[in-house]
């Protein structure tokens, strides 16, 4: 609620500092004496825009400070989503510069005008015959009949199955585009794959491969060389052999006679041993080597494979063709998984449906049965302030899609006169009608759940004096449950309040001021009295005052 409000510098006022209380609180006053000037510096600190015309002295700022006892609001939630410091008093301060710039704080953390606007929404509903336009509102209706049917734990298990069926329906939505856009791709990569694994590739494959094909092609021309190299190293007369021979022979009588040249028997005798060694290898390649035309085929059909894909993707080397494999691959395989995903997507969100299918009936049918007695409810109040013959139809009709608060679109349709026709609303309500109307859904509400502080701002403008009587009773009714703020200019209004200021202006060195004073008992019953008879204050206007006030 509402503790404490100072204003400093704004419009009339130069300095106003006065403090709230639980209950009713009445405030009256002449008219122009500054009670609208009061809910402008209120509505600084609820995030309203301001301009240098609402300074009182340009040269100096304005300052508008609130204070709020909010711990019976459940606001934690909130304060942490706006990355505030919750504290169970609150102080929300506006400042406007000379410079025209504007400054918010809340709990002295600086903030913009549309985190004031969200938490002053949560912590002061200001009313008034031009501001009933919520109560034509489907959204609002329907959420002050989930008020009475007690439906906050089923609305809030509603909206985070809805939140989770959304997220798998758009989820499965995206796969079945991404699914979609892939077919036409999939066969065309499952071709370039299947080309791939045809060719069996190996890192470092081929070279092999090329100098194999080299060898199939000289093949007579390699063992011709081959042959010949044999036969020099064996030829009878003038072979390699031979000639080691002899100088091997040499060399052993050279060594014999001195150790000195035994190294170059030694080496010697290493090139025969190695010259054997490389006759046998060569006579064995030989053997080996033969023309084999249908190995050779292969050979050039595996190449010439490999060469087309190098210059199909456009690569160099095997290994980037191997990459370009897997790659494929891993695009097919995931093609493949996506299906198994949109199986399971399906699967998920059908079972997410029957669960938000299953809150929503169960919202439809606790609303079904709270509406016969929010009907019995609000006529009877509408009764009480003066619309004996208002009457409403409000009834659930069921749609195809799921909504914000379930499956339900909500008739409410209103008639205020006996024979006349019902219709919304926005179409057949004056705005005293929606102003009594707003009065009693608020009390109703006020009983099922934690209301802001409510400031009726001369809601009861154009009524007689007895309904008056019952507007400010019912008001008073609203005040056990909450803090009710009211700005009349009716006495049998003003009187039901608990606590009472006076607004009022005067003069002090050529300047007009507006001031607010907490009254007196005694005072009251002044107040009261000239409200009821004028300036002119009568012994009977005193004694009426005083009966209104007890």
């Amino acid at each position: 609620m509402l503790t404490g409000l100072v204003i400093k510098n704004f419009a009339l006022i130069d300095h106003l500092e006065v403090n709230f209380s639980e209950g009713m609180t009445s405030i009256t006053g002449e008219t122009g004496a500054g009670k609208s000037i009061l809910l402008g510096g209120l509505g600084l600190v609820l995030g309203n825009r301001a301009d240098l015309s609402t300074l009182k002295n340009v040269d100096e700022k304005c300052f508008v400070e609130a204070t709020f006892s909010i711990q019976d609001y459940n606001l934690k939630n909130l304060f942490k989503e706006l990355d505030l410091d919750y504290d169970a008093i609150t102080l929300i301060r506006r400042e406007i510069l000379p410079s025209g710039k504007s400054r918010a704080f809340v709990n002295d953390s600086p903030v913009n005008l549309n985190i004031l606007q969200r938490l002053g929404q949560e912590l002061i509903d200001v009313h008034s015959q031009h501001q009933t336009l919520s109560l034509t509102q489907s959204d609002y209706q329907l959420e002050v009949l989930d008020a009475l049917a007690n439906n906050k734990a089923y609305l809030e298990q509603y909206q985070n199955h809805l939140t989770q069926y959304k997220k798998v329906e758009e989820r499965l939505l995206e796969l079945t585009a991404l699914q979609d856009s892939q077919k036409q791709d999939l066969d065309y990569s499952t071709f370039l794959l299947n080309e791939l694994l045809e060719a069996a590739l190996v890192p470092g494959m081929l070279t092999p491969l090329e100098e194999e094909e080299q060898e199939l092609i000289h093949a007579e021309e390699i063992g011709l060389s081959l042959l010949k190299a044999s036969q020099i190293v064996n030829e009878e007369q003038m072979g390699v052999e031979v000639q080691l021979s002899e100088v091997r022979l040499a060399l052993s009588k050279v060594s014999s006679l001195s150790e000195k040249h035994l190294p170059l028997f030694n080496r010697i005798e290493s090139l025969k041993i190695e010259l054997l060694d490389l006759d046998q290898e060569i006579q064995l390649q030989a053997e080996q080597i033969e023309a084999n035309p249908a190995r050779l085929a292969i050979v050039k059909e595996a190449l010439q494979k490999i060469y087309d894909l190098q210059a199909k993707h456009h690569c160099q080397g095997i290994e980037e063709l191997i990459a370009i494999r897997e790659s494929l691959d891993q695009k097919v395989q995931a093609t493949a998984t996506l299906g198994e995903d949109l199986i399971g997507l399906t699967e998920e969100r059908d079972r997410l449906k029957v669960q938000v299918q299953q809150v929503a009936e169960t919202l439809s049918e606790k609303r079904r049965k709270t509406i016969p007695s929010l009907k019995e409810e609000l006529e009877s109040l509408l009764g009480i302030l003066g619309m004996p013959n208002a009457r409403f139809n409000i009834d659930l009709l069921p749609s195809d899609r799921f909504l914000l608060h379930g499956k339900d679109q909500l008739v409410f349709e209103f008639s205020a006169n006996k024979g006349s026709q019902f219709g919304t609303l926005k179409k057949v309500a004056s705005g005293g009608e929606l102003s009594r109307i707003m009065l009693s859904i608020k009390t109703i509400l006020s009983r099922f759940k934690t209301l802001p502080t409510i400031i009726f701002d001369e809601i009861d403008t154009g009524v007689s004096g007895e309904v008056s009587y019952k507007i400010g009773g019912v008001m008073h009714q609203m005040s056990q449950y909450m803090q009710v703020i009211t700005i009349s200019h009716l006495p049998q209004v003003a009187a039901k309040g608990a606590h009472h200021f006076k607004v009022y202006k005067e003069t002090i060195n050529q300047s007009t001021y507006t001031q607010l004073k907490k009254l007196k008992p005694e005072d009251r019953i002044l107040e009261i009295a000239q409200m009821l008879g004028g300036e002119e204050i009568s012994e009977t206007a005193i004694q009426h005052a005083k009966e209104l006030l007890n």
